[in-house]
């Protein structure tokens, strides 16, 4: 069985955005997202496993087209998110139209990694059983949003998230911004909410603080991050998600932990710059990384 290096767990979102101007549907979620950014760094065995519907299998060839490594789980639906847009771009109501089956220990018996990414959209997309399975065969890594957002009757709310004080033992990497910290912890402080997190079993916890940068911290040392200032803002949408499989990649191939969120710093610095995926190559952040350093 080949044992991937990175693998990324997620469902394949179809998004319907809705703007005063125009009505635009496209693929999204973190599975998506994370696809693309790596897509283009070749010296990584990186694979993808998804579930989605019938309807959305020709993402899944578009995937595969560009060279990424897909596997394709049966769903009765795939993920359908509606986001509608007011005047006001930060006025927006979210709704899930049609949810994608959850992922199972058994579906994933045969997927061998280093390490798991879980692209968590909705709360209950992996359940502890599965957490507990895979982290036997490598290391877990989290993006918390997901298991904040409940879906009932359609519409999103924020939950905490229901078992993390058992889940969080099995998390190698988790990924968090200010608000999810606040949630998870109770605390404002992003330093307090980083030990907090690691006491309850987090071996690597990332704090990203927006135009602030971002905070990592393994139990020992804290490693402030610095944002690279992007030339515009075009679209922040997958920001995270690029932040995280960044930080996957230079960690599993070997770099320490400070080079390694300064190059998922300057990797979101440059997919903001441009709408849809990240599509740079490692040159490119190597590049930005350089040129905004000789700045400071």
């Amino acid at each position: 069985m080949n044992k991937h290096q990175l693998c990324c767990i997620g469902h394949i979102t179809l998004d319907k955005v809705v703007t005063p101007q125009n009505t635009v549907y496209m693929p999204g979620g973190t599975a998506f997202y994370c696809s693309h950014a790596i897509r283009h760094f070749n010296d990584i065995d990186y694979a993808l496993v998804t579930a989605v519907g019938a309807t959305e299998m020709k993402v899944v060839e578009q995937l595969r087209k560009v060279g990424i490594n897909v596997t394709a789980l049966p769903s009765k639906h795939s993920v359908y998110f509606e986001n509608i847009y007011g005047a006001n771009p930060d006025d927006r109501t979210q709704r899930v139209l049609a949810k994608a089956d959850p992922f199972t220990a058994s579906q994933l018996k045969e997927i061998d990694a280093q390490i798991y990414h879980l692209g968590s959209l909705l709360a209950d997309d992996f359940s502890l059983e599965v957490i507990k399975e895979l982290s036997q065969k490598g290391l877990i890594a989290v993006d918390s949003q997901g298991y904040l957002r409940e879906v009932r009757d359609t519409h999103v709310y924020p939950v905490d998230w229901t078992d993390k004080r058992e889940a969080l033992q099995y998390i190698h990497f988790l990924k968090v911004n200010e608000h999810e910290m606040e949630v998870l912890t109770g605390l404002s402080d992003p330093h307090e909410a980083a030990r907090q997190l690691y006491e309850w079993g987090v071996k690597e916890v990332l704090v990203t603080l927006g135009g602030m940068g971002s905070l990592i911290f393994n139990g020992k040392d804290f490693y402030r991050i610095p944002a690279y200032k992007p030339r515009e803002v075009v679209d922040a949408t997958g920001c995270g998600d690029t932040y995280t499989i960044g930080y996957l990649y230079q960690r599993v191939s070997g770099a320490g932990i400070e080079e390694a969120g300064r190059f998922a710093a300057a990797m979101s610095t440059l997919k903001i710059e441009k709408s849809g995926p990240f599509n740079g190559s490692k040159e490119d952040v190597i590049q930005c990384m350089t040129t905004a350093e000789q700045m400071f």
